[in-house]
């Protein structure tokens, strides 16, 4: 096979037009002008795939032109009389299927114009990548567990083992600043029990309730009814350990606490009980009522009656209110003699 075949056929070139001289050559041999055996000029390959195979042309008389065109110079274009293809000879090892000519010129730009305007159909594909991004996580505050109430067997517990319950108490965020737990002190058969809201700082620091000028203050006031601290009264708090700043004890501070003043109470089985300050009156009362309403009655707390009275820290405050302190005992001495008091 010519050189010039192989390389059509290797360019896949071989089925396109071929020029107009190749037939002027053939019919030429048949006439006479070529020799049996001579070779057929083939139109040399255009440097562009896209172009047409560019070769000399015939003119008008039938005469074929045997010089190809000059290199880099294009020649004029000739009108083509018919369309031979030419034999295709046996393919090699590298020869290539014919290639369909690409489109050109207006079909190619309105195809091209089609594939922009009608993108392909999207499918579930084309979203999986959705799938497989993952959710930001954010930030999860700490879970903070509530702090256990009591363990119910507070209610059956004796004196001693009630004080070493609460000095290891930890049921509430009192216990992490407390010196001391304020358990209380007395007579643990008292018909008087003295309930005040919650350690102070003196409090805190010696571990027992109503010390200092308020203490001082109590102590007198006792004796005027014949009593004292360590004869014939018990005397507690409401809360334990002492509050941060001498500040109101929180309402679950104060439930979880108040199984142990519970506790005291039914141990002591006093037959009065007088209550210092307005949050003391109104934790063992379950009221928000005031000290001015609640004083001059006679309330209950498990079964026991009370007596509502102004704490001796304030009264060292207000000593005008120190005569309606006195009226307060008054009524809570009543009291107590109606309960049968002194009969024991």
């Amino acid at each position: 096979m010519p050189l010039d075949e192989i390389a059509l056929e290797e360019l896949g070139l071989a089925p396109r037009w071929v020029r107009k001289g190749m037939l002027a050559a053939q019919s030429g041999a048949r006439d006479g002008d070529a020799a049996p055996g001579d070779a057929v000029p083939v139109a040399p390959v255009s440097r562009s795939l896209g172009e047409s195979v560019a070769g000399t042309g015939a003119d008008r008389s039938g005469q074929a032109a045997a010089d190809p065109a000059p290199r880099g110079i294009e020649p004029p274009p000739q009108p083509v009389v018919e369309r031979v293809a030419a034999p295709a000879p046996e393919r090699g090892v590298f020869e290539q299927e014919p290639v369909a000519p690409a489109p050109s010129g207006r079909a190619a730009a309105e195809a091209t114009q089609a594939g922009a305007e009608e993108p392909p159909p999207l499918t579930e594909d084309d979203f999986a990548w959705f799938d497989a991004v993952a959710e930001p996580s954010l930030p999860r505050e700490p879970k903070t567990e509530p702090a256990p109430a009591p363990r119910n067997d507070v209610a059956t517990l004796d004196w001693d083992a009630l004080a070493e319950r609460v000095a290891s108490c930890t049921r509430c965020r009192l216990c992490e600043k407390r010196t001391n737990t304020v358990f209380g002190v007395g007579d643990r058969t008292a018909e008087w029990m003295l309930i005040g809201e919650a350690p102070g700082e003196n409090e805190d620091r010696l571990g027992e309730p109503f010390v200092g000028q308020a203490g001082k203050l109590l102590d007198n006031m006792l004796h005027a009814l014949s009593l004292a601290r360590g004869e014939n009264v018990y005397i507690a708090n409401v809360i334990k350990c002492r509050p941060p700043g001498n500040r109101n004890p929180e309402p679950d501070e104060v439930a979880r606490c108040e199984p142990y003043l519970q506790r005291q109470v039914a141990l002591v089985k006093p037959k009065i009980i007088v209550a210092f300050g307005r949050f003391a009156a109104q934790s063992l009362l379950k009221t928000d009522g005031s000290i001015a309403s609640l004083r001059g009655h006679v309330h209950q707390y498990e079964g026991v009656p009370v007596i509502v009275s102004y704490h001796p820290a304030y009264l060292l405050r207000s000593l005008r209110d120190k005569s309606k302190a006195w009226a307060d005992l008054c009524l809570a001495r009543d009291t107590w003699r109606a309960a049968g008091g002194g009969e024991r």
